[in-house]
């Protein structure tokens, strides 16, 4: 089974007391320990971050490593990230991070992994690489940005976090600048599996996340329903 599971903002860099989201991520692979790789290409590699990371995903009983693209890599690319159970990408620039994966070679290693069963996962920058179109922050503007195409649509993270964020992803989808597609607040994750949204998880009682599509001229955005997943 292909899984992607995205997270449309907070996860550990936001929430370090509340972990309900990278500990469902991690019971997916329905392992005691499982090996989880962080790639912290879109913060370029920030030292706190990947601190973070080894912290809470040690606290969460699994083998952590990371993947630093702007330091020592290692000698064989594709078996390390074969090799895990669960990748994690952070937050940042998006744009930036795509750039450095696909001079790299790392989309189609991304790409057989997930043929492979590794969980691909991530948040904000991390989540919306996933999909074919994205709302992310380009040059101080959002902008739509072409991603890799693992998930069929588009995305719009944090959804709740400014108040632009909704009228602007409206705007693309009515103008067609930018496919159908999911619009999630921080504290909910989309699980897809084999390409299909196969549950609406969250980590706050009041997240949410949406369809938004055009449907004979009219802009529809239709709540999905989600299942709380109580923290610590």
């Amino acid at each position: 089974m292909k899984q992607i599971i995205v997270i449309g903002g907070g996860g550990m860099s936001r929430e370090p007391d509340n972990l309900a989201l990278d500990r469902y991520i991690i019971e997916q692979t329905v392992k005691p320990r499982p090996a989880v790789c962080f790639l912290p290409t879109a913060s370029g590699d920030s030292p706190s971050l990947i601190v973070e990371f080894y912290t809470i995903f040690s606290q969460l009983g699994c083998r952590a490593s990371h993947l630093p693209l702007f330091g020592p890599l290692p000698s064989d690319l594709e078996s390390f990230i074969l090799e895990q159970d669960v990748v994690y990408v952070g937050g940042g620039r998006t744009r930036n991070m795509l750039a450095l994966w696909r001079d790299w070679g790392l989309e189609e290693i991304l790409q057989k992994a997930l043929e492979d069963g590794v969980i691909l996962s991530g948040v904000s920058a991390g989540g919306i690489c996933w999909f074919q179109q994205a709302v992310t922050m380009v040059s101080g503007n959002l902008s739509v940005l072409e991603c890799l195409g693992f998930l069929d649509n588009s995305c719009c993270p944090h959804y709740d976090y400014q108040a632009e964020r909704r009228s602007i992803y409206h705007k693309f989808i009515e103008q067609g600048d930018i496919s159908p597609g999911y619009a999630i607040e921080d504290g909910v994750a989309l699980h897809f599996a084999d390409g299909k949204l196969q549950q609406v998880v969250k980590s706050r009682p009041e997240a949410q996340a949406y369809y938004v599509e055009k449907i004979s001229g009219e802009l529809i955005e239709r709540p999905l329903e989600s299942t709380y997943l109580l923290g610590d």
